[in-house]
């Protein structure tokens, strides 16, 4: 391919990758100068897409694209350590509450229970779930090395043009274990969910579907999150 086609195709796809950036940063503290840095690594992740697609897997182009998009942005994110201290300590104080809280009650706490451990009011706990926003379930590390280059499988690839964390696991097992926890989340988040990563509404969406305001839908999506998260934990650990 020459570079006139090759530029011809950026082209055609910056949609694609604006797109797809928006999606990746939608809930992160970044400026109008920051996301149009994303963009721009979202650019390259389009180009190494044209430099490698393969027509013989019988793969749309585009879906492989989003998956490159994808992860060049999030590799840069990542790098630059978009998720502050602060908010990792705030998630991890969570997870360890849902834990304990777990193997005390054999069920997942309620959200006052939750505030109640925490030795906090309902409302500081919803703002420690605000605070605890951008953190994602899974992340590349769970991928095998050439995890991409080495699928062969369409109905995979066309899966993760949408975003479900769940299939970008490696692991049956753990897929399994992912399931089955959100089969026991409350039914509030286990409906976030399902709309947002299924369905691909946004949060704004979301909030009109279940009558609630987008801010308290940010947050059963933040508590769910974290509640798998420590599902997985506690399945690493024994």
């Amino acid at each position: 391919m020459d570079k006139k086609q090759r530029d011809e195709l950026v082209l055609q796809y910056a949609p694609l990758v604006k797109s797809v950036v928006g999606r990746v940063t939608a809930k992160l503290p970044l400026n109008a100068m920051d996301k149009e840095e994303m963009v721009n690594v979202g650019i390259i992740g389009l180009m190494s897409a044209i430099d490698k697609f393969d027509k013989q897997r019988n793969v749309k182009f585009e879906t492989y694209a989003c998956f490159r998009i994808r992860g060049a942005v999030l590799d840069e994110l990542r790098a630059r350590d978009w998720v502050p201290r602060s908010t990792r300590d705030k998630d991890s104080k969570l997870e360890k509450t849902f834990s304990a809280l777990k193997k005390t009650l054999g069920r997942p706490p309620r959200e006052e229970e939750a505030a109640k451990y925490l030795g906090i009011s309902l409302e500081e706990y919803y703002k420690l779930l605000d605070k605890a926003q951008g953190i994602s379930l899974i992340s590349s590390e769970d991928l095998p090395p050439d995890y991409l280059d080495n699928c062969r499988q369409t109905s995979v690839l066309e899966l993760m043009e949408h975003g479900n964390p769940l299939n970008l696991l490696s692991s049956e097992e753990l897929r399994r274990q992912l399931r089955q926890g959100i089969d026991e989340l409350p039914p509030k988040e286990r409906l976030v969910l399902s709309l947002y990563y299924y369905d691909e509404l946004t949060m704004k969406e979301i909030g009109g579907v279940m009558e609630l305001t987008e801010s308290r839908v940010c947050q059963l999506h933040s508590q769910a999150i974290i509640r798998l998260r420590t599902r997985i934990k506690q399945r690493e650990n024994g």
